[in-house]
């Protein structure tokens, strides 16, 4: 089972293992803090691909397919997947406000048909 959570929420056991899937280190966590098993920064978006869609809602659709072009060659998919396997509840950790039309969202997606 594959879960979402901001990482500003409260830890909590029924979490499993936590992967923060950010590029970058969210503002105002302390890593000591954080509650997190992993930091998979690889698997977040490229920084051309996060700037780009700067959480605009319009470019939703267009973010994904470029998204999982890259994930598709992404060796930290493999890792990713050795992950999943081996807990029965993962939940990756982003930082976005918007709930909807975030990385995490559209790895789970991903995540969920491809892998």
């Amino acid at each position: 089972m594959i879960k979402l959570k901001r990482i500003y929420l409260p830890y909590s056991q029924d979490d499993g293992f936590r992967i923060l899937v950010e590029r970058l280190w969210p503002r105002g966590i302390k890593k000591s803090e954080a509650h997190i098993d992993l930091w998979l920064s690889d698997i977040a978006p490229s920084n051309d691909l996060r700037k780009w869609f700067n959480h605009e809602d319009s470019k939703w659709d267009e973010f994904n397919k470029k998204y999982y072009e890259e994930l598709s060659k992404n060796n930290a998919t493999e890792t990713l997947k050795d992950i999943i396997r081996d807990h029965h509840v993962v939940t990756f950790l982003y930082s976005s406000r918007n709930e909807m039309h975030n990385n995490a969202v559209s790895l789970k997606y991903y995540v969920e048909k491809y892998l």
